[in-house]
């Protein structure tokens, strides 16, 4: 593969980092990279895209001194090092911040920024102190005394890059930062990536949103398949570019319009009647066999509750939930009259790290894996694994992996794949596209179409707007709870949903029929 190089990023001074050649293979035989490098100086912010599996968090582990690379040098100020250990990057001024921010719940802000630290700072007095020099050096400030438990994730955050900085860190790795931030908490942690630009430390940006890694970086790297498929000074670049070097040559169909609707003779598989949540209106709405429904909703306006309402895994005040006619009020009734949910939290909610991909596949349906209801065929689930590897487009070796190894966007496939291993006639899907890179997007826009094709009904709730006009038939925007339309996916725009979510008045299309 012969990476694209524009310019080279380093115009703004000497480097302060380089990572030159850097390759690993792991013992199983997996290439994670290719002679990759990665040149980051002070006072910029360089963007790290790729889909998941192509490298990025490899690449990072072995820059925080967590995995030894099989190849390859790093040059850090000038000086050739090697970083044996997390602490050793810490010593030096690279300190990472991981996706899951590793804060302690129970400690407060002040204790959780000087964690590990020894001595002076120790103290209270002279913690304060410094806490507050980093408080007026990102522009923000929390109360040092409240519990870490007690803050919202855009706080812990902040946090998180507090701790950073008081390693006194000359480079700050950011994983996701935004991944799980509303709109308010992402300019905040922006407005902080840029004073610690304007104060000439470094950041290295990870992220799945490509229009955030444009708006914040000086330069971009793309990964893909372990090796460097694009480096280039930010303004050298666009989305589309972006998008083409992290897939490659496959056609990206996430952006595609579903151009037809579902007839309304087709039978109805789901339907919500008069569904009344506490502290909300009653909500009514139907979904035909093949129809994807998209709920389109700000945070706050009731998304995830009323799926679990629907799920049967919280209580309705009243109203009715049926399956092909057949009403469900528990969990269980759900699943058995052919319902399925993929939850938000995939980590929490969807899978056992501990639990290979077969075991976890096969976890909803172990009867049909079962001689004579007793004993376990363990070949068929492995059997039935397999074909869900297929489907699903997970990369991994095997079957045999465990799912807490996985990226996220594989680890998200395998949630997919064990809701699904059911056939299920109705899949609710809850914000399915987090967290995860436009590859991994793409495959799972695919196998959801397929499965709708087939008959399946398919509730999609996100946040990214964009992402459901690609994917749906039709969506329903909430508010406060209410359904306030019901638009054709092929009528509509991400300026009119967000309109219309927002309470905003005049969307430029004829919004149909409005849900009672």
């Amino acid at each position: 593969m012969h990476p694209t190089v524009v310019g080279g990023g380093d115009d703004a001074g000497p480097p302060l980092l380089r990572m030159a050649g850097m390759s690993k293979t792991f013992p199983n035989g997996t290439e994670a990279l290719r002679d990759v490098s990665l040149v980051v100086t002070s006072g910029t912010v360089h963007g790290l895209v790729g889909a998941n599996g192509a490298g990025k968090s490899t690449l990072i582990k072995i820059l925080a001194g967590s995995v030894e690379p099989t190849s390859g040098s790093i040059t850090w100020c000038g000086q050739p090092v090697e970083w044996t250990s997390p602490a050793d990057a810490v010593a030096a001024g690279a300190v990472t911040i991981h996706q899951h921010v590793p804060l302690v719940p129970s400690l407060s802000v002040l204790d959780n920024v000087f964690l590990g630290h020894h001595g002076v700072l120790r103290r209270r007095a002279p913690a304060i102190r410094q806490l507050e020099a980093l408080f007026a050096e990102v522009g923000y400030s929390v109360d040092p005394y409240r519990l870490v438990s007690d803050l919202s994730i855009g706080e812990r955050q902040m946090t998180a890059i507090l701790q950073a900085l008081s390693h006194d860190a000359r480079l700050v790795v950011m994983d996701e930062p935004t991944a799980s931030l509303a709109q308010d908490e992402r300019d905040v942690v922006f407005a902080a990536i840029r004073r610690l630009r304007d104060n000439d430390r470094a950041v290295i940006f990870i992220s799945h949103y490509l229009d955030e890694v444009l708006e914040l970086t000086d330069a971009i790297t793309v990964l893909r398949d372990g090796s460097v498929a694009v480096s280039a000074p930010t303004c050298a670049l666009d989305e589309a570019t972006l998008v083409e070097a992290i897939v490659g040559s496959r056609l990206l169909h996430a952006e595609e319009r579903s151009t037809h609707s579902v007839p309304e003779t087709a039978n109805v598989s789901l339907s919500v009647r008069n569904l009344r949540i506490p502290g909300r209106p009653p909500v009514s709405f139907d979904v035909r066999e093949g129809e994807i429904l998209g709920i389109a909703g700000l945070l706050g306006s009731g998304r995830t509750r009323l799926l679990r309402t629907i799920f049967g895994e919280r209580p309705a005040l009243s109203g009715t939930v049926t399956i092909g006619g057949q009403r469900v009020k528990t969990i269980a009734e759900f699943m058995r009259a052919g319902g399925a949910l993929v939850p938000e939290d995939r980590r929490v909610d969807g899978l056992l790290a501990d639990w290979e991909i077969w075991r976890t596949v096969s976890l909803p349906v172990l009867r049909r894996f079962a001689r004579l209801r007793v004993l376990l065929d363990t070949r068929l689930e492995r059997q039935a694994a397999r074909a869900a590897i297929a489907r699903w487009r997970i990369r991994t070796p095997d079957e045999n992996t465990p799912t807490g190894s996985l990226s996220g966007g594989n680890a998200q496939k395998v949630v997919l794949a064990k809701a699904t291993v059911s056939e299920p006639r109705v899949l609710l899907l809850d914000e399915p596209m987090a967290g995860i890179d436009v590859g991994a997007k793409t495959d799972i826009f695919d196998s959801v179409r397929a499965m709708a094709a087939k008959g399946c009904a398919v509730v999609v709730v996100s946040s990214e707007f964009t992402e459901l006009l690609g994917l749906t038939h039709r969506v329903l925007v909430l508010a406060h709870g209410s359904i306030i339309a019901d638009v054709p996916a092929s009528a509509t725009t991400e300026h009119e949903l967000v309109a219309l979510a927002s309470g905003l008045s005049g969307p430029a299309v004829d919004i149909g029929s409005v849900a009672s």
